[in-house]
């Protein structure tokens, strides 16, 4: 099959495959997507791809994997992103009661990007809304790079099945995020949550969540008992407040804290 035997589904283009660095050290491999609001452009992604101050992850750059020509998925290119300026973080993050939450926005220069590239963005219109009734047990996509694995020939993520695992809209435990159902590995943080949306346009997908973290209990026995198998996933309304034009670190009220990988 060539790279353009049949259409590809405009959520793989909208989801981005994630190097991180200092300079030209390699560190970790995570997981993003695109989000547009108005003319500007950002990737998200979890806040820990940026920083991690538990494990002494401290990148200078990321770097984002592109498709520069839409008639071939087989060539891409990577896109280095500076996450300081002038001694000043580049990214934006929120906070909630006083703790980090795990979702970090970088703006991204269009015109630093491919002239023919093939991408694909979440807009505003991609939120739930009252009408968007998401109930437990509903079916959920999780696109993204779990270990780095991905098709290697076309540079495009694979997609985890799962399921909500928690009332949606409910703050889990207080927080501002939901459970989710899912096989996850590092590398698939921040990938968008979704559920099939036909009517939203050219990506019919309903972005209703950011991954974060594998959820576990710290008492488990890792020999006689399984892991949960849950997450715990972002509600998307804190892009809103992240892609304000004016936007600063801010204490949103729909994040969380982190909870364990």
């Amino acid at each position: 099959m060539t790279a353009t035997a049949a259409p590809i589904d405009p959520l793989l283009l909208a989801t981005a495959r994630i190097g991180t660095f200092v300079g030209k050290n390699g560190l970790t491999n995570a997981t993003g997507f695109f989000f547009r609001r108005d003319e500007r452009l950002y990737l998200v992604s979890s806040r820990h791809v940026f920083i991690d101050e538990p494990s002494g992850h401290h990148p200078d750059r990321l770097e984002i994997e592109l498709h520069p020509d839409a008639d071939n998925l087989a060539d891409s290119i990577g896109l280095s992103v500076l996450l300081y300026r002038d001694g000043l973080a580049n990214w934006r993050q929120g906070r909630d009661e006083g703790s980090e939450i795990d979702v970090g926005v970088l703006e991204i220069d269009p015109a630093a990007l491919p002239p023919e590239v093939a991408m694909a963005a979440f807009t505003p219109e991609h939120l739930p809304g009252a009408e968007d009734v998401i109930g437990i047990g509903e079916p959920l996509l999780i696109p993204g790079f779990p270990l780095g694995f991905h098709d290697g020939l076309h540079h495009v993520p694979v997609v985890r099945q799962g399921s909500v695992a928690s009332p949606y809209g409910w703050r889990f435990q207080g927080r501002g995020c939901f459970l989710t159902d899912a096989r996850t590995h590092r590398g698939i943080s921040g990938a968008p949550v979704v559920v099939r949306a036909p009517g939203r346009g050219a990506l019919p997908w309903l972005l209703v969540g950011i991954h974060s973290s594998r959820l576990d209990m710290g008492d488990r026995d890792l020999v006689a008992d399984e892991s949960l198998g849950l997450n715990a996933a972002w509600y998307p309304g804190i892009l809103l407040t992240l892609t304000e034009a004016d936007a600063v670190e801010v204490a949103p009220d729909t994040g969380c804290v982190p909870l364990p990988a």
